[in-house]
């Protein structure tokens, strides 16, 4: 097996190539976060009401339409990309992110809006799965962790950057509601202003090649070898597509039923071990109830003893300390590998949600029934949920979607990768769905089930994950 070594290969060539994938992974963040700060804006447009989820009128609805769409987006992406290739498949996310992006901040019409969230959604959930797949099949097996990782911080940085976006908007204008550029209010401009990096995406996708795996795959080996000369060098161009060419068979092309278990091998409920795995990363980066700690983290703040305003200004700054973090993910994840940051973030949210638990059974309720903590206890939970975030970061945030894209053996990638990101989206969608009447029922009790997730994700990490630091992906095995 032939290693395309760093030393060997065109970094500056794969470092521009990485730049523009995980332009996709900013939109993804940016997408997410846009909607933070144009609720009021909503409400008010489309005459919602907070708290409902009715698709006619609900605020809640409205909001998480986006889930609709990732859930789409992600079962769809791989197997499409394993028909018209990885880099058309970003050109039409790219082009959802635009579409997405102008009907959102110019629509009158609730239901067009809807269906332009929706859109956005299917963008969202299709880059989750796209780049990182296209980015382990050009990077070379020694920095592909480091360089899937790159997604990680580019999808906090869109977070980051539509709160910033946001706030500003929201601070020049007076209030989101307000009339600004053009006649429109700014809650418009929120999303408008995503239309400028999707613009950018779809201009740059024409600049990079198609992935060579995905070329092999459709027999145009003189294509992927031109890909491969300009990647890796023309010295081990040849060998890698005889190493590529290998791993497919020659009288069968991808297909959704690749996730089956071969006749006769074994398999849980007919389906191969190594997509279970894959899906168990997906779901279990949910089930440890990230997305809540981040929908909760204003009212920690607030419990604490900080201002209501002060909340988007402490948003900023957890986004500033995540991206840090994914940089030790960044400096670490080719050396000590995958599965060892796995374990590391399973012990450390499970020991910082324990202590949330700790925090929150001592607090007590007001005459309105929300939680109220001592000075002391708000902080130790605030310093808890910030300490979770970091392991998170660190950890099961960017390894995840670096095992997906890289732990299938190239024959099923497309197919596993559609149904573990179907899993991950659907599984955020009903932590996301479920935490309001979890927390009505018992706030404790809620962060007592995340924190026994994180507990068992680290027994089934040391169990069912085999190490992917330094293998070819075409040793990979399932």
């Amino acid at each position: 097996m032939v290693e395309a070594s760093p030393q060997r290969a065109n970094m500056g060539y794969i470092g521009a190539i990485v730049a523009v994938a995980t332009i996709g992974g900013f939109l993804f963040g940016y997408d997410s976060g846009a909607v933070n700060g144009t609720q009021p804006g909503l409400t008010a447009a489309f005459n919602l009401v907070p708290g409902s989820f009715s698709p006619s009128n609900g605020l809640g609805f409205t909001v998480a339409s986006l889930l609709i769409g990732c859930f789409i987006g992600a079962f769809f992406a791989g197997r499409l990309a394993d028909i018209f290739g990885r880099r058309n498949v970003m050109r039409l996310t790219a082009l959802l992110f635009l579409i997405g992006a102008i009907v959102q901040g110019l629509s009158h019409d609730h239901l067009l809006f809807v269906l332009a969230r929706i859109l956005g959604g299917m963008a969202v959930g299709a880059a989750s799965v796209l780049s990182p797949a296209y980015i382990s099949e050009v990077a070379p097996a020694s920095i592909r962790g480091r360089m899937t990782t790159v997604q990680q911080i580019m999808i906090i940085t869109g977070l980051t950057a539509a709160f910033l976006v946001n706030y500003f908007l929201a601070a020049t204008a007076g209030v989101s509601t307000a009339s600004f550029w053009l006649g429109l209010e700014a809650w418009r401009w929120m999303y408008l202003m995503q239309a400028i990096p999707a613009a950018i995406f779809l201009v740059a996708l024409y600049f990079i090649p198609e992935s060579p795996r995905y070329l092999v795959s459709k027999g145009r080996d003189e294509s992927a070898t031109t890909v491969l000369t300009k990647l890796f060098g023309g010295d081990i161009a040849s060998t890698k597509l005889e190493e590529i060419r290998a791993t497919f068979s020659s009288d069968h092309r991808p297909r959704l039923s690749d996730v089956l278990a071969p006749e006769g091998s074994h398999g849980f409920m007919g389906v191969r071990p190594i997509v279970w795995v894959g899906i168990m990363l997906a779901v279990f980066q949910q089930l440890v109830g990230i997305n809540v700690i981040f929908y909760y983290g204003a009212t920690l703040w607030q419990l604490a003893g900080f201002t209501e305003n002060d909340a988007l200004l402490i948003n900023i700054v957890s986004g500033a300390v995540s991206i840090a973090a994914c940089f030790i993910t960044i400096a670490v994840i080719d050396k000590i590998g995958r599965k060892p940051l796995l374990l590391i973030g399973s012990a450390g949210m499970a020991v910082t949600l324990f202590v949330m638990v700790y925090a929150f059974s001592h607090g007590s309720l007001d005459p309105e029934g929300n939680l109220v903590l001592s000075k002391d206890l708000g902080m130790i939970a605030v310093v808890a949920a910030n300490l979770y975030v970091i392991f998170f970061n660190v950890s099961w945030g960017p390894v995840m979607w670096v095992m997906l894209g890289e732990m299938f053996p190239n024959q099923i990638r497309g197919s596993a990768l559609a149904v573990a990101g179907f899993c991950q989206w659907f599984a955020n969608f009903l932590i996301s769905f479920s935490f309001p009447a979890m927390a009505a029922w018992s706030l404790t009790g809620s962060y007592v089930f995340y924190g026994v997730c994180a507990v068992i994700s680290f027994f089934l990490v040391q169990k069912f994950v085999h190490e992917t630091k330094g293998k070819e992906l075409e040793e990979m095995q399932g």
